[in-house]
């Protein structure tokens, strides 16, 4: 064991119990409280069963995971303890990784655009590895960072973007001129980055964009560089309702690599998996504290009002971003109900078109037909790992939202047996047979029907 995650940082479950059952523990428990503010419950064996299918899909690529995607205390010690890198994007992302012991050789600063002082700070913490797209920011590093090893970030010019001047990336025509200043200024770049995002879902796109890279490679040997690393970013589904599941795009870039990045040519390959890692991992627990009926007359209902506006808000910490940052990519969270209905409501049973906001007036969600709801209900969503839970805030504002971690003992076991390391013997497969995620899957215990529970939450 690495020593970076132990069982003092999760709760251990046992066989059989279920998210349901986690959720409703800790609902009861909250119910005896007056403030009842939003909360996290992650199941870790989950993250292990991404990071093992990683592994095997992906052999030769390390991943490093993007903090800014989820900086939660036990994503990060998890991830390590299974031996992945990490992309910081700032100083406070470098210090929080590195607080737990991570070493400066697994961590990439990769934000294409750095603070002087977060570039110095980087410096004097040993972390080298950078990323640049132009010449500004490669000025920047020559003067406050003279031993960083830099990789060029491209954009490949054949995947066209919807807002091309938002986009990080050199175009390939400019690539020679930025590699003859970096050595002019005696800056050490080592290989090639590039991210799709979204675009990762439509496979041809990595194909294009690691041959992009490979001419890049050959630019740089005929200046002398010695290039030896890729980064291929990101763009991995983070859930299955995806066009491309995980194993499809990397039919595609495995097949990518070997023609183009063959093993054995010295060049070491990493990827950037944010989604991929943690969205199905986290699911969201929020109350209800206020509720606006808002009357709107139906043809043909009599007078009767039929439509109902509900605010569902866990003040300080609301939602909203993290569920919009989802939605935004194509990967909606599932949205159950913990409140006093049963559990298959009849046709009659009344339901109202309803709207969710937060509590500055954020919108949330709009036009859910949901059951009447009371204050103090909870809304509970899956699926909402991704971007909901920062490392650490710039300004040093807001609380960071409670996250309860759980994982199996089957999972714990895969940690400490394999390390991060893919299952090889037939033995080892068979040993992984019961689920890793905590006796509880994410699909099949919180996307349903609203849930029962007798007398409120209990």
């Amino acid at each position: 064991m690495n020593g970076y995650l132990n069982e003092s940082n999760f709760l251990m479950v046992e066989e059989g119990f279920t998210t349901r059952d986690l959720l409703e523990n800790l609902l009861g428990e909250l119910c005896q409280e007056s403030d009842q503010q939003a909360f996290f419950v992650a199941d870790l064996g989950d993250i292990v069963k991404k990071h093992l299918r990683f592994l095997k899909a992906l052999p030769r690529v390390k991943p490093y995971f993007p903090v800014k995607c989820n900086g939660s205390e036990g994503v990060i010690r998890l991830l390590a303890e299974l031996g992945a890198g990490f992309a910081c994007a700032n100083k406070a992302e470098i210090s929080r990784v590195q607080g737990i012991g991570v070493p400066a050789d697994r961590i990439f600063y990769s934000s294409p655009c750095k603070q002087l002082a977060h570039i110095r700070y980087a410096a004097a913490h040993g972390v080298r590895l950078m990323a640049f797209d132009n010449e500004v920011e490669l000025s920047k590093v020559a003067r406050s960072h003279p031993r960083a090893r830099m990789l060029l970030g491209i954009t490949a010019d054949s995947i066209p973007s919807a807002h091309p001047s938002m986009t990080f990336g050199t175009t390939l025509q400019s690539c020679r001129r930025l590699l003859e200043t970096a050595k002019e200024q005696a800056v050490e770049v080592v290989g090639i980055s590039f991210h799709l995002g979204s675009r990762g879902l439509e496979p041809q796109a990595f194909a294009q964009a690691v041959a992009a890279a490979q001419l890049v490679f050959e630019l740089g040997t005929e200046l002398g560089y010695h290039m030896h690393l890729l980064d291929i970013g990101g763009g991995f589904p983070g859930t299955e309702d995806t066009r491309a599941p995980l194993e499809e795009v990397a039919a595609v870039v495995n097949s990518a690599l070997d023609l183009y990045f063959p093993e054995g040519c010295g060049v070491d390959i990493v990827a950037r998996p944010g989604r991929y890692y943690v969205t199905s991992a986290f699911t969201l627990a929020v109350s209800v504290t206020a509720l606006e009926e808002i009357p709107v007359e139906q043809p043909g209902s009599d007078g009767r009002w039929d439509s109902r506006g509900v605010e569902a808000v866990a003040a300080p910490w609301a939602p909203g971003v993290g569920f919009w940052g989802q939605r935004d990519t194509g990967t909606s969270p599932c949205l159950c109900l913990l409140c006093d209905f049963p559990q298959r409501p009849c046709p009659e049973w009344p339901w109202h078109s309803s709207s969710l906001r937060g509590p500055p007036g954020d919108r949330i969600a709009d036009g859910l037909e949901l059951p009447q709801l009371h204050v103090g209900d909870w809304l509970v969503f899956g699926n909402m790992g991704a971007y909901t839970i920062p490392a650490a805030s710039p300004l040093g504002a807001g609380p960071q939202p409670h996250v309860t971690y759980a994982m199996s003992r089957m999972a714990w076991k895969a940690v400490q047996l394999f390390q991060g390391k893919p299952p090889q013997s037939e033995d080892e497969r068979e040993s992984l047979c019961t689920p890793l995620s905590c006796g509880w899957e994410m699909a099949e215990t919180l996307c349903v029907t609203p849930v029962f529970t007798p007398a409120g939450i209990i």
